[in-house]
C-alpha cells in the first residue's frame, strides 16, 4: 500500500515545497483539509504548484520564534499535502481540499523571488507516515471514545457516533486531532508526536485538561 498517488518513501516526495504558514491548521497523513484561498501570494502558491506536483506544506508560525508580521519564524515541523481537489470561485478564490502524504522538517527556508515562502525540507524522521494505518494496534481506542463523549457531552455537541465507530484507529485519532478546537502548541504537541500511539494520548490528555480547565475545578491527585 502507498500512502497518496504514489508516495512510498521520502526518495518520492519533493526536497523542496512551498509552505503555507497557518496558525491552528494541523494537516496528519492521509487526513483531508478544505482550505478557502484568497491571498494573492497563496493564489500564486496554488497556480504554481498546480504546474508542478502537487504538493503544499501546511506548518504552524511560532508567535513566540519572532520573524516579521509577514514573515513569522516557523515551527519546524509541518505536514505536506498534495491537492486533491480544486475549484476556482467567481470572486477570484481558490477552493483546495490537501490529502496529507507526510510530515516533514524544514532543514532551511529558501531565498525567494515569490511572493510565498519555500523551504528545504526533509522526511526520513517520519518513515512511519509512508504506512498507512501503522501502529494503529497501540492507539487506546476507548480512551479516546471516553475523551471524546466526554468533551462532546460538555459543549452540548452532535457527532456522527455511527461514524465514529466505524472509522478505523489511524483514521479516527487523526481526524478527531485534526478538528479540535485546541491551540497552536496543542497542534504543533500532536503533529510531532512519533507514532499513532503517542498522538491519542496527547488528544486525551490535552481534552482532559480542557475540560477541567473550562469546569473550573482544579485536578485532583490520585
Amino acid at each position: 500500500m502507498t500512502t497518496h498517488a504514489g508516495y512510498k518513501g521520502p526518495a518520492d516526495c519533493p526536497a523542496v515545497i512551498p509552505v503555507f504558514p497557518l496558525p491552528g491548521a494541523l494537516l496528519l497523513p492521509r487526513g483531508q483539509m478544505p482550505l478557502n484561498i484568497f491571498e494573492p501570494r497563496y493564489l500564486a502558491m496554488i497556480d504554481d504548484a498546480i504546474r508542478g506536483e502537487r504538493i503544499i506544506g501546511m506548518i504552524q508560525p511560532d508567535a513566540e520564534g519572532g520573524g516579521p508580521p509577514m514573515a513569522p519564524r516557523l515551527y519546524r515541523v509541518g505536514c505536506a499535502g498534495r491537492i486533491t481537489q480544486f475549484a476556482e470561485t467567481g470572486d477570484g478564490r481558490y477552493l483546495i481540499s490537501l490529502t496529507g502524504v507526510a510530515r516533514f522538517r524544514v532543514e532551511s527556508e529558501l531565498a525567494t523571488t515569490t511572493a510565498y515562502r519555500r523551504c528545504q525540507v526533509s522526511y526520513d524522521a517520519f518513515l512511519k507516515d509512508f504506512e498507512p494505518r501503522a501502529g494503529e494496534e497501540g492507539v487506546d481506542r476507548e480512551g479516546v471514545l471516553k475523551a471524546l463523549r466526554d468533551f462532546v457531552d460538555s459543549n452540548d455537541l452532535k457527532v456522527d457516533w455511527a461514524g465514529i465507530e466505524e472509522a478505523p484507529n489511524e483514521a479516527l485519532v487523526n481526524a478527531l486531532c485534526m478538528m479540535s478546537p485546541f491551540g497552536v502548541r496543542e497542534k504543533q504537541a500532536m503533529l510531532e508526536a512519533p507514532d499513532l500511539k503517542t498522538r491519542a494520548e496527547v488528544l486525551i490528555a490535552v481534552t482532559e485538561m480542557e475540560l477541567v480547565r473550562s469546569s473550573g475545578s482544579e485536578p485532583t491527585l490520585q
